[in-house]
């Protein structure tokens, strides 16, 4: 079942001024938007600061400024802030789902069927969507639901940063909102208030004909699609740029190997577009078009940008099962949402030189499968847990290198983990130890080895000390283990020792 995210901007034009740095407004003074219909001027726009002290939506102008006497005040710019909604819903285009649209002046919404798995699950893809904004100066709200009446109404009517309804729960959760959650103009909201209707349950209890009579058939259109029972289809957003190639169908299709073949001559097409534009696919989707006005997605992307055939066809081709063609497919459309360019390469000829095995294809295919590849690489620090980072596969080389004076374990834990020992202070390895409800008597030992703490990194670091031993107990096996503290002085750490790895 397609499930949808809807994505609230409610500090939009504040936001876009700050981050753009117009009118050079300092963080900590309260910044409003004013908005003018002839000789009227309101705010229509506040951020956190002057919404702490005390400034609304609908304030008049005159009124605020005498409330804040150093409020900064700017003009609305419509084009501006649509501007910046239409960067952001193709942002979220190219990161998170395959059918992106504005929704009202914002807000974005999102299909995410096919696309979340990528992310780690609903929740996780909802919070790394908010952080991701959070990083870029915007103040979001996101929610996701079965249908997409569902989801704008608790973006702009919870104050929590995100909210998943689970499949089938959109009833129990919109049945107490109020009714101007539902899109209606402010007339047919005024009218239904002069009745008595305050909340989508007791609108949705009325009988609909005396509805349909007095306000029209909005009413009825609008609670059937919050709880699902219209569908309410997401029209993509599409630029000039996007690079796309579509095949409408006389005869509807829904054959796997129908569609396969269809797939292929897409993506020939689709190569032949990139390669005269000189460009190369990082991602790509495929939107198929059932006759019954839904859509399906899928999505595959790209370690690195190509244009060959055979290798986009095979990522495609590969998740053509989750496709349900339903009573079947009208139309597919093949967009390559994100490009790059692409340099022609010559192909150096194995007499000469040997070849280097590109492993981005395997990438390629375990990535669109849902796993979470990356690199291990060095970090040029002594703490042991900071001395390596995470990269995506086909990063550069940084560079960085492991110091070679001390060995270290080929299993280092995420966390360092708490050991009973005996051992004399303060430079004695220890004699016996226990881990895990299992004693342990140490055979052989090397060290100590001093770390010291990050101090440039962290002020309380300046005096932390850990002595690392390598220790062998009676069957053989090596540990690797660190008293926090030089020994003698308790400033430099508690005394306690700890586990942190073990020797292969």
């Amino acid at each position: 079942m397609p499930r949808v995210v809807c994505v609230y901007f409610p500090n939009l034009p504040t936001d876009r001024i700050r981050r753009h740095g117009e009118g050079a407004v300092p963080a900590e003074q309260p910044l409003v938007v004013i908005s003018r219909s002839g000789s009227k001027r309101w705010v229509s726009a506040a951020d956190t600061s002057a919404r702490k002290v005390g400034l609304r939506i609908g304030m008049a102008a005159s009124k605020a400024q005498a409330v804040v006497a150093n409020l900064a005040m700017i003009d609305a710019d419509p084009a501006a802030d649509a501007a910046a909604l239409e960067r952001l819903a193709l942002w979220a285009l190219r990161q998170y789902s395959p059918v992106v649209a504005i929704d009202g002046t914002d807000g974005i919404v999102m299909d995410t069927e096919g696309a979340d798995h990528l992310r780690g699950g609903e929740t996780m893809m909802v919070s790394s969507l908010v952080n991701s904004l959070r990083g870029r100066g915007l103040t979001a709200r996101a929610a996701i639901a079965d249908t997409w009446g569902a989801a704008h109404a608790l973006t702009r009517l919870t104050v929590a940063e995100t909210t998943v309804i689970p499949v089938g729960g959109v009833a129990k959760a919109v049945i107490g909102l109020p009714i101007y959650c539902l899109r209606l103009p402010a007339e047919t909201i005024q009218g239904l208030r002069v009745l008595g209707v305050d909340t989508v349950g007791e609108l949705s209890a009325m009988p609909r004909a005396p509805l349909t009579l007095r306000f029209g058939p909005e009413v009825g259109r609008r609670l059937d699609q919050l709880f699902g029972r219209v569908a309410e289809p997401i029209e993509p957003l599409r630029t000039p740029e996007l690079v796309e190639v579509s095949r409408n169908f006389q005869e509807p299709i829904g054959a796997a190997e129908t569609i396969r073949k269809y797939v292929l001559r897409l993506v020939s097409q689709l190569s032949v577009e990139l390669e005269g534009r000189g460009l190369g696919v990082r991602r790509s989707d495929l939107v198929i078009h059932r006759i019954d006005n839904t859509r399906q997605c899928v999505r595959a992307g790209l370690a690195k940008p190509v244009r060959d055939p055979a290798r986009l066809s095979k990522l495609l081709c590969d998740q053509i099962e989750k496709i349900d063609p339903g009573f079947g497919i009208e139309k597919m459309v093949l967009a390559a949402v994100m490009v790059e360019p692409l340099e022609e390469r010559q192909v150096t000829s194995s007499l000469i030189e040997e070849q280097v095995v590109d492993v981005t294809p395997l990438i390629d295919i375990l990535g669109n499968r849902g796993q979470r590849l990356y690199r291990i690489t060095p970090v040029a620090s002594d703490v042991p847990e900071r001395s390596v980072t995470r990269l995506a596969p086909t990063a550069d080389e940084t560079g960085a290198d492991w110091a070679g004076k001390w060995p270290r374990p080929s299993r280092l834990m995420a966390k360092p983990e708490a050991i009973e020992v005996m051992a004399l202070l303060p430079d004695q390895p220890p004699a016996m130890f226990t881990w895990r409800g299992k004693r342990r008597r140490v055979r052989r030992a090397d060290g100590p080895e001093r770390i010291f703490g990050e101090w440039w990194t962290r002020p309380r670091e300046m005096q932390a000390v850990r002595d690392y031993f390598v220790v062998e107990d009676e069957q053989g096996e090596r540990y690797w283990v660190y008293r926090a503290g030089d020994g003698v002085d308790l400033e430099t750490g508690s005394h306690r020792w700890f586990i942190h790895g073990i020797f292969g």
